[in-house]
């Protein structure tokens, strides 16, 4: 067994490495690595394998599967940020004569477009690229089999699009835009479309007797933004903390944001939670999760972030099925967070004070429903109910005198606006049509309905 760590407690990193023992044994794998990062940087990673002075490190790759989906979602998700495209566009604005052009590229990448789940036989995963040449050959006679945009049905060849998409707007191959514009800029050397040495071997293992099979590793061709890329367990740190906090080399925060929002919720069974676009949100352990699963013959794979702890956790094997990398990678999160929760950062006033803005905060009323308001950092806002779950939402100014927008939450894209009294006070908050007063039904201010003159009442004798 290997391991290695910076700066984890002995406790926490016999933990990852029992845990990672357990994976390989249960889960019958000739080996597995699992690796953890935190706050953008490689923190631990140790393998196991049933060959003898064969181990595998952080730094061995392995097939990955369906996590190349999120590479090229966020070579999309760049298209879009530079201007290049819209997340609305159909995609025949881009990709003409595909036969689904009326698909929008945000159904695509949020599997929503109604799309067949695979390509026509033979099975994609086991045959070379060269049987599927084109793109009608990927998609076959009938690739949509549900409505557009009314359900989440999981598809392989809507990646194959949006790798085509990719290679129509740059002018270039989708394995060359992918190594120029993810891979270099974040120094992700050992990821690949062909394999590496050192890699592992691709292992079908029998599931009735402890035998092995060697698998075939064939070059998906049209179809490898759809899975074909080799990666190691300290790359996809890097990817997992790009995918929590952005990197302005290559994907804004923001927009790293928005591939985590749920664009579709999910199939019966298939997932715990939902889909983004181009990722998978899981909650386990009383946390969200987001990243994705892969599997190719021969490879498991999985990578899961927990943004709000800074904790990746990353589980890569090389059998066929058995070996629950899922369960192992969210599990190597939930180790590091909860034994070593990450320290917040030290609380600072603001470095500057709004008196305009201070006389906004503090407890508002819709209707008869208790909100706080409080200011936050640059002229921001955040609106949440005092009691229990409710409608609320973190604001950022607009223009001067234009408002605030909502970020989240049930105000999301909504306007927050003050409106005045004549003399300058302030009468209420507007958010989104709905008054907020600085008393419930406040009779000095401007209700919806109005306030009835009588006001408040016992229980009459």
């Amino acid at each position: 067994m290997t391991s290695s760590s910076s700066s984890l407690l002995p406790s926490t990193e016999r933990a990852l490495l029992h845990r990672i023992a357990v994976g390989q044994a249960e889960g019958r794998a000739p080996s597995l690595v699992g690796a953890v990062g935190r706050d953008g940087r490689h923190l631990w990673s140790g393998g196991r394998s049933c060959f003898v002075d064969q181990e595998p490190d952080a730094d061995t790759q392995y097939r990955v599967g369906s996590i190349t989906k999120t590479f090229t979602a966020v070579l999309v998700m760049r298209l879009r940020d530079e201007g290049l495209l819209d997340l609305g566009d159909p995609l025949e604005k881009h990709l003409p004569g595909t036969g689904v052009g009326e698909v929008t590229i945000a159904q695509l990448l949020g599997h929503s477009a109604g799309l067949a789940a695979e390509s026509p036989p033979p099975w994609w995963e086991r045959t070379p690229g060269t049987v599927r040449p084109e793109l009608r050959d990927v998609l076959g006679d009938q690739p949509l089999l549900h409505p557009v945009g009314r359900r989440h049905h999981y598809s392989n060849p809507g990646y194959t699009l949006l790798g085509s998409l990719v290679e129509a707007v740059r002018g270039e191959p989708w394995e060359v835009v992918l190594r120029q514009e993810i891979l270099e800029p974040l120094g992700m050397h050992r990821t690949s479309a062909q394999p590496q040495e050192p890699h592992a071997g691709g292992w079908a293992v029998h599931p009735w007797a402890d035998v092995l099979m060697p698998e075939p590793a064939q070059d998906l061709g049209l179809m490898a933004p759809a899975g074909q890329l080799w990666s190691t367990a300290s790359d996809l740190c890097r990817f997992g903390a790009l995918l929590a906090d952005g990197d302005e080399r290559v994907l804004s925060a923001d927009s790293a944001r928005e591939m985590r929002t749920p664009s579709a919720p999910p199939e019966s069974g298939e997932w715990e939670s939902g889909y983004g676009l181009g990722l998978q949100l899981v909650h386990r352990d009383g946390r969200t999760l987001i990243g994705h699963s892969g599997s190719l013959p021969g490879f498991v794979a999985c990578l899961l972030v927990s943004v709000e702890e800074g904790v990746i956790g990353v589980a890569l094997a090389n059998a066929t099925s058995g070996p629950l990398t899922a369960a192992v990678a969210g599990d190597l999160v939930r180790i590091v967070a909860d034994a070593e929760p990450r320290f917040p950062e030290p609380w600072r006033p603001m470095p500057a004070v709004d008196e305009s803005l201070l006389e906004l905060a503090g407890p508002w009323y819709w209707g008869t429903h208790a909100f706080g308001l409080k200011v936050v950092a640059d002229r921001g806002l955040e609106l949440h109910p005092l009691t229990g779950k409710g409608l609320g939402a973190r604001f950022l100014p607009q223009e001067v005198g234009a408002g605030w927008v909502g970020l989240d939450g049930y105000f999301a894209g909504e306007t927050l606006t003050v409106q005045r009294r004549l003399d300058g006070a302030v009468d209420h908050l507007d958010v989104g049509s709905f008054v907020f007063t600085r008393e419930p039904y406040d009779p000095a201010a401007d209700v919806p309905g109005g306030v009835d003159a009588r006001g408040w009442r016992g229980l009459p004798q």
